[in-house]
């Protein structure tokens, strides 16, 4: 059995390998490369794999690190942000969808517990497969990727109400043998001894570890965490993805949740491939083609009902029309824990095995088709944000009295501290943003902020665009931020605009569309990192500067040039030593006396106030001055005692 475990691992990984090299080749999405792989090795087609039942362990170990990185990445704070997502969003949309396929196959004659057991499965979407995407395209800090993580973890959540509910409806043979309240309470301690162990415990133990140096008991430690609590809430009746989720929402509250995604990302994406193909494994080419029609049809209609119930769910919290489309296109899939639930439907009695196998291949399909749906959707919500207006245009429209002023387009981080500046400045400004809780608190506040969708002419004009001076854009949306370049300059050719990316390869698509200056998170925080290399060879604050300044340019020749100038040599014999700053304190005896009458060496700067002062022998120090030395650490320590001893030193 061992053996044909392990040449079952091997023909996914080779299989994978090949078709995903084909699909890579002819740009279509990974994820449906997975879908095949698992469909030709399936049962169904080649008959590839023969330890079914124990690829599809593998299969939730996937899902399992995937919810559990997921949970790493935003914290009981971010959480908290997106409630209104997760409990008004999330519940309308399960509630519509529950409703309208109630009514459609009822209505078709079809038994009342079977209808609403298939509103149950219907209503879910695949936390697996659209966050997968969502990460990969860079959209998971964007309002629409929050939106979507909010409404998926509800539908993980409720998906143990809907196991407890399917054995009691009308038509079940079996029914369950476990009370509701008892399973309530097992998930309410579950979630406390959750809370106290990203408060109290974990961090703690993290830090114990983490003195040990030791990498290896890191990794088995976070691991046998995530999946501790994965088995924790299995055992409480709640999902696997659920506790796996909750695990990583423990890490993510501790000061090292960077270093534990960094070791968990490879385990992640080895064991996610497993269930995308044992998803695949599912599908019955035999149904499908003697019911291909109807099954496509099926599907169709299945994603069409679950796109405008999303739609009607997330246009009563508030969300533009863009938003909207976004989601609900990302959601219009069934998902993996449906297949549970259809489990236990057909073991109850309610779902039939025909019933059960035709809804396997529905949601296989539709699943399949998602990342074409996601691919499409910006296309399709830019079509319909042209039909939409904002009520709140009424209160942009007094804006366009403002002359030379500066619009930011995404009140977050970046458009916080761009709004600050401005004010401190006197620069007059204007700020929209699709979050009403923003809005709504900001404007509260005072803040000049709206709401609307920038992405919209008529948004953009209303705030002035055609008389601002410089527009920056602020958002995490990628494709939004090229609409957005694109239109502002397309209103107004002398505006200036300044774009925020998070990766390089935006760069020149961006500046190709009419952006004067592009800002990517990536390559900034590399510039920083080199511009603090440069400091520890000893390159004074003009060098580094003008070195900084000409890698944004785009002068990489500088990297082959810097260590060619005659100071680096002189530098580089003082490695191995320390690098210290000593500040001249109130009292010091050594204020008032030049360097020749201290007798310091290793010298290399001198910072009073704003200016670098050159450490020539004649300079008197004075109180408040920083001394940059460099030198071994004894000297240093007698060093520090000189200027720091107090006397009656006079400064000049």
């Amino acid at each position: 059995m061992e053996t044909e475990l392990l040449g079952d691992i091997v023909i996914i990984f080779i299989l994978s390998s090949a078709v995903l090299f084909l699909f890579h080749r002819i740009r279509m999405p990974a994820i449906l490369g997975y879908l095949i792989t698992g469909v030709i090795a399936g049962p169904q087609c080649l008959g590839m794999i023969r330890s079914i039942d124990q690829v599809v362990v593998l299969a939730e170990i996937g899902v399992i690190l995937l919810l559990f990185t997921v949970g790493i990445e935003i914290s009981l704070k971010d959480l908290l942000q997106i409630k209104r997502f997760v409990l008004v969003g999330g519940f309308l949309q399960v509630l519509f969808t529950v409703l309208a396929v109630l009514f459609i196959l009822v209505s078709l004659d079809r038994p009342p517990g079977e209808a609403v057991a298939l509103g149950f499965m219907v209503s879910l979407s695949s936390t697996a497969i659209v966050l997968r995407i969502i990460q990969q395209r860079g959209e998971f800090d964007a309002l629409h990727g929050r939106t979507i993580l909010g409404i998926l973890i509800f539908q993980d959540i409720i998906v143990v109400p809907m196991m407890l509910l399917i054995p009691m409806l009308p038509g079940a043979a079996v029914s369950t043998h476990e009370s509701p309240i008892y399973i309530l309470f097992k998930a309410l301690l579950l979630i406390a001894v959750v809370i106290a162990g990203a408060k109290w415990i974990v961090p703690r133990i993290l830090y114990q570890v983490l003195k040990t140096r030791d990498q290896e008991l890191f990794l088995l430690f976070t691991v046998g965490m995530c999946f501790a609590v994965a088995w924790l809430s299995s055992s409480a009746g709640l999902s696997l993805g659920l506790g796996a989720f909750l695990a990583g929402l423990v890490i993510s509250e501790s000061p090292y949740s960077l270093h534990a995604i960094g070791n968990i990302r490879p385990l992640r994406d080895a064991f996610s491939s497993f269930f995308f193909v044992s998803i695949g494994m599912l599908l019955d080419l035999r149904v499908l083609i003697d019911n291909t029609a109807f099954i496509i049809v099926i599907s169709i209609c299945v994603i069409l009902i679950k796109a405008v119930t999303c739609a009607l769910a997330t246009s009563i919290i508030g969300l533009p029309m863009r938003m909207v489309v976004l989601v609900s296109l990302a959601l219009s899939q069934v998902g993996e824990f449906s297949f549970i639930l259809s489990k236990v439907g057909l073991d109850s009695g309610i779902l039939s095995p025909e019933v059960y196998q035709m809804f396997l291949d529905v949601t296989v399909l539709t699943m399949g088709a998602t990342a074409f749906m996601i691919a499409i959707s910006h296309r399709v919500a830019a079509g319909f944000s042209q039909l939409s207006r904002y009520d709140e245009l009424e209160g942009i429209r007094r804006q366009h009295t403002l002359r030379d002023h500066l619009i930011i387009v995404g009140f977050g981080v970046n458009g916080r501290n761009v709004a600050m500046a401005a004010r401190s400045k006197g620069i007059p400004y204007v700020v929209v943003d699709l979050n009403p809780d923003i809005v709504r608190s900001e404007g509260g506040n005072g803040e000049p902020i709206y709401y609307g969708d920038a992405t919209q002419e008529s948004v953009l004009s209303h705030l002035g665009i055609k008389d601002a001076r410089v527009i920056v854009i602020a958002i995490s949306d990628p494709v939004a931020t090229r609409q957005i370049v694109e239109m502002a300059r397309r209103l107004n050719e002398d505006v200036f605009i300044i774009a925020r990316t998070r990766y390089v390869q935006e760069v020149e698509a961006l500046h190709k569309l009419g952006a004067d200056e592009v800002v990517p998170e990536e390559y900034e925080t590399s510039v920083k990192i080199f511009a603090k290399v440069l400091e520890r060879y000893q390159l004074t604050r003009d060098d580094i500067e003008r070195i900084v300044e000409d890698m944004r340019a785009g002068d990489y020749s500088l990297f082959r040039s810097v260590c060619e100038e005659a100071y680096c040599d002189a530098n580089l014999k003082l490695m191995g030593k320390v690098i210290y700053t000593i500040r001249v304190p109130e009292g010091s005896n050594a204020a008032g006396r030049s360097l020749d009458e201290l007798g310091i060496e290793g010298i290399l700067a001198i910072n009073r106030g704003d200016e670098t002062l050159r450490p020539i022998g004649g300079l008197r120090l004075q109180v408040g001055d920083v001394l940059i030395i460099i030198g071994p650490p004894e000297k240093m320590r007698e060093v520090e005692r000189m200027l720091t001893e107090m006397g009656r030193g006079t400064e000049r």
